[in-house]
Parts: structure tokens; C-alpha cells; sequence
């Protein structure tokens, strides 16, 4: 074979060789996706039911059985996370808490791992949204002050106060029948470049966090309940005693070990709301790191029906305790 030949077929087949080869590299590729996150969750204990365990707290003093010091109204036994801008900090908050970024909140945790982190925000939603992360993030023992400052002193109660309300008594798309049957979804079909349980849950924290608060109005379902996908997260109980969004479904629970997470659509935005708001914004938080689209009701039924839920003794907001505040950073 003379040169020419030669260098003819090396200039002919060695590109077809890289080519192959580079072909059969990208078909090798590996990615996550939800069954790799979802296995790692149930494997480290991340189920819902489980991190939904003493999450919350009230703002009672420690001579009740509560967290508050009674002399001068600092949480001593937590590190209180403030979630609320730095303006409103700076106007008053609770004695020896740290103003933090809703999309900081994990980086802000390491380290404080002495004693357990309290998160406080305006109405306890916010607060919610970071609780959920901390704890799918290994802060097991993270809880939120249930109401916020809001439940802190009446410098703060606005937010609730302008909120709690009974819109939907007398509203013709409240209605108090029977749940429909749920139903089955395949589950989110999304892949990650990382391939680790951790790297993805990670990944996916970072995310919502960024995203933060997912939220619609209680006005504009009640308004027009057909255009929404919604879900209340009750008892069924509930469900048919206080009433609820016409052609909502009743899921009292989601697990990710049970399976009763394939009752969410992975395609469409769905509405999650129960009595305050609070629970809704963590399991709105959970679900989206898991790659569903979930918002929540801002103030839950505590918007819709207050007065019966007050009246059956249900979680509602109560008005603030008068505790002191401090001003400045």
C-alpha cells in the first residue's frame, strides 16, 4: 500500500473512530431523576409525615411549658432565624435573633447545630418554606414560630389581622359535599445532570428556596375554583363539617413511601391549602423539591371560614402575646 493509500484511510477513519466513540460516551451518560431522589428520601427518613413531627411551636413562655424567657423575652434554647427583610428587622424583632434570607437559610444553619434553630417570619408561611429545607437538609429538629411576629407583639399583627376572615360563608363555590375519588398520576418526569441522592436533594432545595413562597390568593379560587387543581389537606372530617373549594380533592396525607404522592398531577400547577396557610407552604416546599408544581392558599381557611374554625376550637389566629422587641441589627 503506498503512502497516499495510507494516509487516505487514516485521514478517513480516525475521525469515524473519535466520532463512535464520543457517540458511545453520550450514550452512557447518567442522570438522576425522581425515583433516585425519592429512594434516597425514604432511605435518610425524609418522608413527609415524618419531617411534618413537632415542626411548629407556639410563643409561650417557659413558666407555661414554652420557649419564651419570661424576664426579657428572648428564646435562649433556639438560634432564631429571622426571615423577613432586613428594614422590618431592623424596626424591632426578638432579642438575639439573626436577620437571614429565605435563599440563605441553609448556608446560615451550618455550624449551629448546639441547639435547635427557631424560624420566625411575618405570618409563620415564610417561615415554613425554610423549615421544610432545613430539615430535608439534616436539621431535623428545626420548627417555626406558629403566626410569626405576628403572634409576637401588636406592632406585628397586620399581616393576620388584614387576613383572618370568613369570604367564603354564603359563597355558592364553598360547598360542603362529598370528596371526589383521587386521582392517579405517573410521577415528574425531570433528570438531573447529578446522579447522588444528596447532590440532587441539594440541587433541588437550592432551587425552591430561590423560588420562595408559592402562593395564590383565596379570593381568586374561591372566585373561580374550576381553573384550579386543588387539594384540601385535611381530615375528611373537616372536609364535609367546615366545607371547601367546589371540586377540590381531600388528601389528608402524602407520602412518598405510601405512594399517596401519585394523586398529585406532575403536569399541572396544583393548590394545596388547610386551616392557617403554615402546613401548606411545607408541604408545597417538599413537593416542589420533588419536582411537583404546588402553590398554597395564603392563609388557608383561616381566610375562608374563621369564625368556624375559631368556633370548633381548630388552629386559628389568635392575636399577638405582647411580648417586647428589640430595634436596630
Amino acid at each position: 500500500m503506498n503512502r497516499f493509500a495510507k494516509f487516505f484511510l487514516f485521514v478517513v477513519l480516525v475521525p469515524a473512530l473519535v466520532l463512535t466513540s464520543c457517540k458511545k460516551s453520550d450514550d452512557n451518560t447518567q442522570t438522576g431523576n425522581f425515583e433516585t431522589l425519592k429512594t434516597y428520601m425514604v432511605a435518610q427518613g425524609l418522608d413527609l409525615p415524618a419531617l411534618l413531627d413537632k415542626w411548629a411551636i407556639d410563643a409561650k413562655l417557659t413558666t407555661d411549658g414554652g420557649i419564651v424567657d419570661p424576664t426579657d423575652h428572648s428564646i435562649p434554647g433556639y438560634y432564631v432565624f429571622d426571615l423577613r427583610s432586613a428594614t422590618d428587622f431592623a424596626a424591632g424583632h426578638i432579642k438575639g435573633a439573626i436577620n437571614v434570607a429565605l435563599k440563605d437559610v441553609v448556608t446560615a444553619a451550618q455550624g449551629k447545630t448546639d441547639k435547635p434553630i427557631l424560624l420566625v417570619c411575618y405570618t409563620g408561611q415564610n417561615a415554613a418554606v425554610a423549615c421544610a429545607a432545613l430539615r430535608l437538609s439534616g436539621f431535623k429538629d428545626a420548627k417555626i414560630l406558629k403566626f410569626g411576629m405576628a403572634a409576637w407583639n401588636e406592632a406585628f399583627q397586620g399581616p393576620w389581622m388584614n387576613a383572618k376572615g370568613n369570604i367564603a360563608v354564603g359563597n355558592s363555590n364553598w360547598v360542603f359535599d362529598a370528596a371526589p375519588a383521587p386521582i392517579a398520576y405517573n410521577k415528574p418526569a425531570w433528570t438531573s445532570t447529578a446522579t447522588d441522592g444528596k447532590a440532587i436533594l441539594d440541587q433541588k432545595i437550592s432551587e425552591v428556596l430561590a423560588a420562595g413562597l408559592q402562593t395564590v390568593n383565596p379570593a381568586d379560587v374561591l372566585a373561580n375554583p374550576a381553573n384550579y387543581t386543588i387539594i384540601n389537606y385535611w381530615p375528611e372530617a373537616d372536609y364535609t363539617t367546615f366545607g371547601h373549594f367546589a371540586g377540590a380533592f381531600d388528601i389528608p396525607k402524602f407520602s412518598i413511601e405510601g405512594d399517596e404522592i401519585k394523586y398529585i398531577n406532575p403536569d399541572k400547577d396544583v393548590i394545596i391549602y388547610c386551616y392557617t396557610g403554615m402546613t401548606s407552604a411545607f408541604v408545597t416546599t417538599y413537593l416542589n423539591v420533588l419536582g411537583y408544581k404546588t402553590k398554597g392558599v395564603k392563609f388557608g381557611a383561616n381566610a375562608l371560614v374563621y369564625d368556624a374554625l375559631k368556633d370548633a376550637s381548630k388552629t386559628v389566629y389568635k392575636g399577638p402575646a405582647g411580648y417586647s422587641y428589640v430595634t436596630g441589627n
